[in-house]
């Protein structure tokens, strides 16, 4: 486990004043506080907007409804910050500007916590691709992959193949949902005739019609199937540590997940893109094709193949969404912020804690009686 990061700084409302008055341009999300002096001074073009904004809270421009910038949005801002607001919540700057009613305190469970870098001294190189850099770092690598940063990465040198391993969030359920749905239909077309039958390959005697009313449990067995693969992928090989000395493993560990434990912000690598996927998914449904007859295979995989559209988005949303607190969703949220920042060897589900209950790595529940 990582160690654990200094606490943040925290400022007065009048703390803050002093620092507009003297020109400083900080802006605030929630109790979190940004300087974004520095950025406005050498980008004149956008001097106004932000002054504009000076004292202000940015939180419903960056948690709205999402716009094509929001994302990539939040992930810079995370450089610029300077510590958190505190005192009085009524107190206000600017003109109302800075204020935290009881609303708006922040959840400590849901809080991201990032290593602050000297990007100069760094062990890599981060104006150059990191996949071919990552190998050379060895023993030192499962540390340094495990302290999170807020910039983007960039994998490859080739602009083509760093465009294929990434993707926007949605790509997922505009190809994946339609490929599912016809697969639905189509085996459920399939089962109605009749003419499907299980084990045949071992008696003739005591096999078993499959028909349509199976369907439905069919669907959701490939749903639960998918639940557990998440489950094992993610522990056992996006988990796996690899060998210091093996420069390869390094790197396969490093695209297939260390560069989302590196990057969790990276909103461009979030879900998986449409390339490697359709080789995975490809995989899983010829497997699925040589145990099972066709249409009852097809139906299992149909129902794994949403199981899988269910992961990725919600995956997206507990990175960038504001579930309510006491939903499920933000019960999800905060055990995958956990997972990231605090508890990396547990806290493996993603769409469900099933398999951490069964298998014994959930993470603990931590008290948090104060808010900030």
């Amino acid at each position: 486990m990582a160690p654990a990061p200094p606490p943040a700084a925290s400022f007065t409302p009048a703390e803050v004043q002093r620092r507009l008055a003297a020109g400083a341009c900080w802006v605030r999300r929630g109790a979190r506080l940004y300087d974004l002096t520095g950025f406005v001074r050498h980008h004149p073009g956008g001097e106004q907007l932000l002054r504009a904004r000076a004292g202000q809270d940015i939180s419903a421009d960056l948690d709205g409804p999402p716009h094509r910038h929001s994302d990539n949005a939040r992930s810079w801002l995370e450089q610029y910050f300077v510590g958190e607001l505190r005192g009085d919540p009524q107190v206000s700057v600017e003109n109302g500007a800075i204020t935290s009613a009881e609303t708006q305190k922040i959840d400590p469970a849901m809080e991201p916590r990032f290593k602050v870098v000297d990007w100069d001294k760094d062990l890599v190189d981060w104006k150059k691709p990191l996949l071919w850099q990552v190998g050379h770092l060895g023993e030192k690598y499962d540390e340094w992959v495990h302290q999170p940063v807020t910039r983007p990465i960039r994998l490859f040198h080739s602009d083509l193949i760093e465009a294929l391993s990434k993707t926007v969030w949605y790509s997922v359920p505009i190809i994946w949902v339609p490929l599912m749905l016809y697969l639905s239909q189509s085996y459920y077309r399939t089962l109605a005739q009749g003419n499907v039958r299980l084990f045949t390959s071992f008696t003739t005697e005591y096999s078993v019609v499959v028909r349509e009313s199976m369907f439905p449990g069919l669907f959701v067995l490939g749903l639960l199937l998918w639940s557990l693969i998440e489950y094992l992928i993610h522990r056992f090989l996006f988990h796996m540590k690899p060998p210091g000395d093996s420069y390869y493993l390094i790197m396969l560990h490093f695209v297939m997940h260390g560069q989302h434990h590196k990057a969790p912000f990276d909103g461009s690598r979030l879900v998986f893109p449409p390339v490697p996927a359709s080789l995975v998914i490809a995989f899983f449904y010829m497997l699925l094709r040589l145990l099972l007859p066709e249409a009852v295979g097809g139906t299992v995989f149909a129902g794994g193949l949403l199981g899988y559209v269910v992961y990725d988005m919600t995956h997206y949303y507990l990175h960038f969404g504001s579930p309510h607190k006491g939903s499920y969703l933000y019960s999800m949220k905060a055990h995958h912020v956990k997972h990231h920042f605090e508890h990396q060897k547990s806290g493996f589900g993603i769409s469900t804690k099933l398999w951490d209950h069964l298998f014994h790595t959930l993470i603990p529940e931590e008290p948090h009686p104060k808010m900030q």
